[in-house]
């Protein structure tokens, strides 16, 4: 057989989450994808005058002379995409990924090999769906031809690549822009025990009521994973961020650094629901275990469990110390109170202060329809004490009362409730100055639920409050890398800030609250931490101008926090944080 050598400009593309797509809808997905090759993918390649080399099942391998060809004809697929199947939901739209290299390559009769293919297909995996990604030589040889931007995405290991590859994402000047997320966390390495993140199950009813019940069996799903030590789970908040969105589990493992996604549906048809799920090993793509369940809703607890213990067992084989216990976590009497509890969930994870009033009205609706849900009272606890420390819709002293009543009854109600007790320690014990109090409260929540962010985060607060900052950051961390998406990040950006100045680290507490405030640039708490850091390493120009934002932009909050003390602030953290502001140029 002959073969020669030549430079070639390779274009690698495949589907983003086909995986998923085709356990939804196996013939629809791909009489869908054979459309969008006829119609538009293959005519571009020979419009720009590129050859198929083959196709893939879910993808191609397509090779041009020209590598300006093969990104413009990249940019003019994706760009057309955007506009295709304007009547099917995002989250089951079909959205290509693409890489694109520049290397030499071995050529035969019906196929091409060499590390130039290997780096084009590497690329592909780390693009984002509806995106493309280059390698450094297609970058120079493009970059003054074409109307594109490039943005560098640093040195990236790929599999059996020997060197590193300069990545670039390609950004369409054409396509319209979607505001991105605060990049406060960098995607991490795996944990040194398996790791899992449950993706929202799509709602494939036609009834969108139904999104609430496939949010709930995800959720529960989380929840009973998390009372297993032996396992690394990503938390609710920064799972839920993929809701809605055509993703790759393979983008999922990266961005969220585990080595096990669960990804599931849901459809019902009167009393019945069906419900799909598959865990599916992140990098290879590979899956592990699928499994389908039909039940009756008036079962869709007990199914909650089964799909729980049948991710654990699917799992087993890497975990060999897996534990079987399963914590006795209450369910509601009620389906219309835990519909009720989702919505709160749904509307708490905004973030924004209307979406927080209208948690508040669906935790307290919970509690109405079914006053023995502990969810119901934790919920509206936490979503009282936001509205007064982070919105300034209520006050402290207004809610503080109200609060303490709910996480009390919420324990009363499941002492096995681990959200419960870190509400009940964070919110309440250790803003009285129980530090004691608080400790025992969390640690008990987390000998019910190890994997919970929420108490992690804290006792990382409570460490940090009763005098040890440096054991606090690292509990603070772990709540960070177990959810690194969470609504109250922001809160455990500025702990983390604070840990460094306490500890007198001030060139770290620097650093730490400049970080905080490119991902929140209006959240005041860190500004005023930065003043007090910049005014002990004697920055006192850049400190003055940065303690005038501080006040401008909060002057209650400032009030509350510095000329007042909060129960919460030892008098000795109260008096050198006040150190740091004079320095800065404070005065009474």
């Amino acid at each position: 057989m002959s073969q020669t050598r030549r430079l070639a400009a390779i274009l690698a593309a495949d589907v983003a989450g086909y995986s998923r797509l085709m356990g939804a809808d196996e013939e629809g997905t791909h009489e869908r994808l054979r459309g969008h090759l006829r119609e538009l993918v293959d005519p571009k390649i020979g419009e720009r005058r590129g050859r198929i080399i083959k196709n893939t099942g879910d993808g191609l391998l397509a090779e041009f002379a020209s590598v300006v060809d093969a990104v413009r004809c990249a940019v003019e697929v994706q760009r057309a995409m955007v506009d295709r199947e304007p009547e099917v939901p995002e989250d089951r739209r079909i959205r290509f990924r693409v890489g694109i290299n520049l290397g030499d390559v071995i050529v035969e009769e019906h196929d091409i090999f060499g590390d130039g293919v290997n780096v084009a297909a590497r690329l592909e995996a780390l693009a984002e769906p509806g995106g493309i990604c280059v390698s450094r030589m297609v970058r120079d040889n493009v970059r003054d031809k074409l109307d594109c931007i490039f943005e560098d995405l640093g040195e990236q290991s790929v599999k059996n690549i020997a060197r590193p590859v300069r990545v670039y994402r390609v950004r369409d000047p054409a396509a319209p822009t979607e505001e991105a997320a605060p990049a406060a966390v960098q995607p991490s390495p795996l944990p040194d025990k398996p790791s899992i993140a449950v993706l929202p199950f799509a709602n494939m009813s036609s009834d969108p009521e139904q999104e609430f019940f496939a949010d709930g069996i995800a959720e529960d799903v989380i929840t009973g994973l998390s009372h297993y030590p032996s396992l690394f789970v990503i938390a609710r908040n920064s799972c839920f961020t993929y809701k809605s969105r055509a993703v790759d589990v393979k983008q999922v493992g990266r961005e969220l650094g585990v080595r096990y996604v669960l990804e599931g549906s849901l459809r019902k048809a009167g009393n019945r629901i069906r419900v799909t799920a598959q865990l599916v090993e992140a990098e290879a793509g590979k899956h592990v275990w699928v499994e389908r369940y039909d039940r009756d809703l008036a079962d869709i607890f007990p199914m909650q469990d089964e799909i729980t213990e049948a991710v654990t067992l699917a799992i087993a084989p890497a975990i060999a110390d897996a534990e079987r216990r399963r914590a006795m976590r209450k369910p509601p009497g009620s389906l219309d109170a835990w519909a009720a509890y989702q919505r709160g969930l749904w509307h708490f994870s905004r973030g924004t202060p209307d979406d927080n009033a209208l948690a508040e009205r669906f935790f307290q609706q919970a509690i109405d329809l079914d006053p023995s849900f502990a969810g119901g009272y934790t919920g509206l606890a936490y979503a009282q004490t936001r509205a007064a420390g982070m919105y300034g819709r209520r006050s402290l002293p207004e809610i503080e009362n109200s609060t303490l009543a709910l996480a009390r009854r919420a324990v009363s109600l499941d002492g096995n409730d681990a959200e419960a007790r870190t509400c009940f320690g964070e919110q309440l014990l250790m803003r009285r100055g129980d530090y004691q109090g608080a400790l025992a409260e969390i640690e008990l929540a987390l000998a019910i639920s190890p994997n919970l962010a929420n108490a992690h985060g804290a006792l990382g607060a409570v460490l940090m409050w009763s005098g040890q900052p440096r054991k606090g950051r690292a509990a603070l961390e772990k709540s960070i890398r177990l959810d690194p998406r969470n609504p109250n990040l922001n809160l455990r950006l500025v702990d983390i800030t604070i840990s460094y100045y306490l500890s007198c680290e001030y060139d770290a507490a620097v650093e730490a609250a400049k970080r905080g405030i490119r991902s929140f640039p209006d959240h005041s708490n860190q500004y005023r931490w930065l003043a007090a850091a910049l005014g002990q390493t004697g920055r006192i120009e850049e400190a003055k101008e940065v303690l005038a934002q501080a006040i401008a932009m909060a002057p209650t909050a400032f009030d509350m926090f510095v000329r007042r003390r909060v129960p919460w602030h030892r008098p000795e953290d109260h008096a050198h944080m006040l150190e740091g502001l004079r320095k800065a140029g404070w005065s009474e």
